[in-house]
This record gives C-alpha cells, sequence and structure tokens, in this order.
C-alpha cells in the first residue's frame, strides 16, 4: 500500500462528556463506529486531534475526531493532510446536518457549507469547498428552539434506540466510498440510513 492511498476520515465534534451524546457530536459517534469496525482504536493524540492508523477495506486510514472545538475543525484536519500528504479526493469529512431529516445520510463531492461551523473552518483553512463530505441529518429544531441550541442537545430517547444503525450504516457507507469512490457512494446512500417503521 503506497502513502497515496492513504485515506482521512475525520468526524466533527466537541471534545468533552458533556457533549458526548449531543446532535453536534454525531460526526463523533460516526468516527468510533468506522474504529471499532476495523479494530483501530482512536487513542494517539496528533495536531490536537485523537487518531487511530490502521486499514480499512482493503486501504489504509486515518480516523479522526478533531479535539480543537467543532469552530476549529480546519486546523486539525488542515495539519493532517499536510503531515500524512493525503490529496483531498481521499479526504472524508462526517458531520451533522439540520437540513436533513433524522435518520438520512447524504454524500456531498463538494459544496457548500449549510452553515456548519466546522465545515466552515475546514473550508477556510483548505481554501477549497472541493472534498467530500459525509452529511449525517440531525433533523431541525422544533418550535422557536435556536438551530446553535439545538444541535447542542442530545438525541432524545427515540432517536438514541436507532443511532446503532444509522452509524453501522455510515460505516457502510464510509467502506463504499474507499472501495468505489464518492460517486458510487452517492448512488448506493443517498437516502434514509434506517427504514421508518
Amino acid at each position: 500500500m503506497t502513502e497515496n492511498r492513504l485515506y482521512l476520515i475525520a468526524g466533527l465534534g466537541n471534545p468533552g462528556p458533556e457533549y458526548r451524546r449531543n446532535r453536534h457530536n454525531i460526526g463523533f459517534m460516526v468516527a468510533d463506529a468506522l474504529g471499532e469496525a476495523a479494530g483501530i482504536p482512536l487513542r494517539r493524540v496528533e495536531f490536537r486531534t485523537l487518531v487511530g492508523k490502521g486499514e480499512f477495506a482493503g486501504e489504509r486510514v486515518v480516523i479522526a475526531k478533531p479535539q480543537t472545538y467543532m469552530n476549529n475543525s480546519g486546523v486539525a484536519v488542515g495539519s493532517l493532510l499536510r503531515f500524512y500528504k493525503i490529496p483531498l479526493d481521499r479526504l472524508l469529512v462526517v458531520h451533522d446536518d439540520l437540513d436533513l431529516p433524522f435518520g438520512t445520510l447524504r454524500f456531498r463531492p463538494g459544496g457548500g457549507t449549510g452553515g456548519q461551523r466546522g465545515m466552515e473552518s475546514i473550508v477556510e483553512r483548505l481554501g477549497t469547498r472541493e472534498f467530500a463530505r459525509l452529511r449525517m441529518g440531525i433533523g431541525r429544531p422544533p418550535g422557536r428552539m435556536d438551530p446553535s441550541d439545538f444541535v447542542l442537545h442530545d438525541f432524545d430517547p427515540p432517536e438514541e434506540e436507532r443511532l446503532p444503525e444509522i452509524r453501522a450504516t455510515a460505516v457502510d457507507a464510509i467502506r463504499r466510498f474507499i472501495t468505489d469512490g464518492i460517486n458510487q457512494a452517492m448512488n448506493d446512500f443517498n437516502g434514509p440510513a434506517i427504514n421508518e417503521e
């Protein structure tokens, strides 16, 4: 396996136990699920990021959980890309998305940030929007709740029950991204993560 076959899979969230089950941290949850599926513990700290390195889907991967807080995610992602000399087409960022219903996941090959602060930080640091992202739907806030408050709330119990299957689907989607590329991953996984009861 050559160096240029290395992938960076970065799940976004906020560090600290008080944020662990927040909607904003679904990127961290997916990164943890990926690490578990691949047998890659995320224990090392590099560039203010918890990382794990190993093999997944026949390729070398770096799984990353930036510990910079969401708004500064670009510092960690940019530093890891440069250090490992990973090309942009082998970067995948996993993050929460208010504009998608809960339980929906959607790949995008590039484009805007949708106001997601972590993504804004990464775009600013990399100087480009042209990198893959896996958007994890968390739904819209109820009533007049401020979106910035909503994302820092924990998932409610019915949502918590569905999270394991959603995380497992996300891991399958990442596997497809690595083995077959962004276009095939979009074809196969852009839609609800699990069937509604």
